[in-house]
Formats: C-alpha cells, structure tokens, sequence
C-alpha cells in the first residue's frame, strides 16, 4: 500500500522543526524527506542528514533532469525537494513528511494532489516577535524584514488542508500526531489495508 505524503510549512518563527521533529519522533511510521541544497555545509551540518549537498551544476543538472518535485533560490543558493528522496519511501509503503514553505507546499500539491498540508500557526504576532528576538542573532531591520515576510507567508493558510496554533508546543505535536493517525483511517486506506477482513465479513459464507 502507497505511503501518504504530508507537507508541513510555517513562518519563521512559529516552531515549525520543533513540532515536526518531537511528532517524528513519537511515528517511526513516517520518514522526514532531505532537502538537496546547493550551498555549502554549515559547521555542525552533515551530508544526508541535515542536507544532501550538492554542488551547483549538480544542482542545475538535476533540474534540467525534472528530478524535482520543488525548488527555489534562496539567498543565491538552490535548495529543493527531490523525487527520489520521497517516491521510493512512498511506493514502499512508507510515510514521507517535507518540511518546506508555502511556495514549495503549492509546487508539490501541483504535482501531488493526494498530499496532506499542515500549517503552523504562531499563538500572536506579539510571541512570533518575541521568538524572533529571543534568537538574539538579528538586528532589527532584520526582525523587521522577517515580521514582514511571516506576515506574508501566513496570509496562505487558506491553501492549507489543516491548520495548527503553536501556543502550547505539547498540544501542537499532539494534535499533529492526530493527523497522521487520522490520515491513515481514512476509508481508502483502511479498505487496502484489511481488504481481507472487510472480504470475509462481508461474505455470505
């Protein structure tokens, strides 16, 4: 049975990794797709697990190839969701969640419609201000720059199947788990996955 494909995007700021990753952790049913970048390995960053980096021509190689589900230039370097890190996991039966933002989000459902968007909401403007500031890394033309740009990231939750407010970061991995376990009873996949059993008890034996 095909593994269900669940995007998640969020502005700057809402919790987005910190959610995914305690939900991860909590589902080994799902695997978190790697990004391909082509920029160069932060300290700490590892190959195939942070990012699998590539260099630039690599990069353009692969576009060329449609090897893409999405991708974008960011800050001058590609960055992007890549065909074979989803559809083997997929067609295994595995879950793959991509953590990527709206724009990438509309790409894939271009080319997934049967994917399954979560967005993530910050509880006010107020603490997404306040978890920006409390990175203590930006000046504040650059908080002002990023308000800017999450006020215009949120303004496509419209585009999104669920919506999660990041007030309370248990409840939030909370109900993002439900979602994943939501997803996994709807009528078509339980009918693939005991098609046996609804054979039998529907049979007049």
């Amino acid at each position: 049975m095909r593994g269900t494909l669940f995007i998640v995007a969020a502005p700057s700021g809402a919790g987005k990794s910190s959610v995914v990753n305690a939900a991860l952790a909590r589902d080994p049913k799902i695997a978190l797709s790697i990004s391909f970048t082509s920029r160069q390995p932060r300290p700490g960053e590892r190959h195939a697990e942070h990012y699998n980096f590539v260099d630039k021509a690599t990069f353009e190689s692969m576009i060329d190839d449609g090897d893409f589900f999405e991708y974008a230039v960011v800050h001058g370097d590609f960055k992007g969701t890549a065909k074979q890190s989803v559809e083997p996991q997929l067609a295994s039966g595995r879950d793959v969640l991509l953590e990527i933002d709206w724009q990438g989000a509309r790409q894939v459902r271009s080319k997934m419609p049967g994917a399954i968007s979560i967005f993530i909401l910050p509880p006010s403007r107020d603490a997404l201000e306040l978890r920006m500031r409390n990175r203590g890394q930006d000046s504040e033309d650059v908080i002002a720059q990023r308000l800017a740009a999450a006020r215009d990231e949120m303004s496509h939750y419209g585009e999104f199947d669920y919506l999660i407010v990041n007030e309370h970061f248990a409840v939030a991995v909370d109900e993002m788990c439900s979602i994943f376990t939501a997803s996994r009873l709807r009528r078509e996949q339980q009918v693939a996955r005991h098609q046996p059993l609804i054979s039998e008890l529907l049979s007049g034996e």
